[in-house]
């Protein structure tokens, strides 16, 4: 089984192809991003992380894009099965090859979805800034095989929410690089020093290998202007930017879904300044609804 599903040959060079170091399938619909594996990783923006704030929970859980009863979990099991799969909305059986060990599974149960660059790396490298619906999407993102890998449960415990400074698979190193910087900058992600000599030292010893990728919408949360809205009342603790009182925090979720911040939003309320919290994930003007 390739290491990551569905992307164009078309995509890749003949020495890429030749030496096993990207992933081949049908190609994404957008029109894509080329760059030589090194020159996209010179530049990668270098920034330093901080895990402050982050809590799992700030990403969701797995979804049901389209409604067909399997999520996003089941989804990745069966397109990168070499089988036909057993169970319906849950995937039972089928046969997997885990890329970071080589080890195949015939059992859904002994395998992980590996985000292959971890949430709460992600969370350091920028998406602390991101509202909660694009943390939700790059939780559950379809779009581009290599973001989401089956792969032995064991192995995937190991690697944690290491970056490649810190772990590396024990097979297929190159590829495995190709792919991490692919959804990192797929998704607009900093790196930090040691991860980017890290991926500069790697690279160096890799096939001469283009990597495609296509940009996912990334939306930040917004921040007031000064002045744009009356301060409220220090009493109140009520944000002005919403009608129907929303807590003052460092973040804020809305109440029953998948956020873990501080304050929740009973909702749902109006959006009558700017969005600060992301609580409007579909932009309708009604937040927590």
């Amino acid at each position: 089984m390739s290491f990551v599903r569905r992307l164009s040959i078309g995509a890749l060079t003949a020495t890429a192809v030749a030496a096993g170091m990207l992933f081949v399938g049908p190609a994404p619909a957008e029109a894509g991003v080329t760059l030589h594996l090194r020159k996209a990783i010179s530049i990668l923006p270098v920034a330093g992380e901080t895990r402050a704030g982050y809590d799992r929970d700030k990403f969701g859980r797995w979804t049901d894009s389209d409604g067909d009863c399997q999520d996003t979990r089941s989804e990745v099991l069966r397109q990168e099965t070499r089988t036909p799969v057993t169970g319906s909305c849950t995937v039972v059986t089928g046969e997997w090859v885990s890329p970071y060990d080589g080890a195949i599974w015939t059992s859904a149960s002994d395998v992980d979805i590996d985000h292959l660059v971890p949430l709460a790396e992600a969370w350091d490298s920028g998406a602390k800034k991101w509202n909660r619906a694009t943390r939700r999407a790059f939780a559950n993102d379809l779009g581009d095989p290599r973001t989401l890998v089956a792969v032995t449960d064991n192995v995937n415990s190991a690697k944690g929410d290491r970056d490649p400074a810190h772990w590396m698979p024990t097979q297929k190193q190159c590829t495995y690089i190709a792919q991490w910087v692919a959804v990192k900058s797929r998704w607009q992600l900093s790196v930090d020093r040691a991860e980017k000599n890290a991926l500069t030292r790697i690279a160096a010893g890799c096939s001469n290998s283009m990597i495609k990728f296509t940009r996912a919408k990334v939306v930040e949360r917004s921040t007031a202007p000064s002045g744009s809205v009356p301060a409220p009342e220090p009493s109140s603790g009520c944000d002005p930017n919403y009608s129907g009182c929303v807590p003052i925090a460092s973040d804020v979720d809305c109440a029953g879904g998948s956020g873990n911040g501080p304050a929740y939003v009973e909702g749902p309320v109006r959006v009558i300044g700017d969005d600060i919290y992301g609580l409007d994930s579909n932009g309708d003007g009604i937040a927590c609804e």
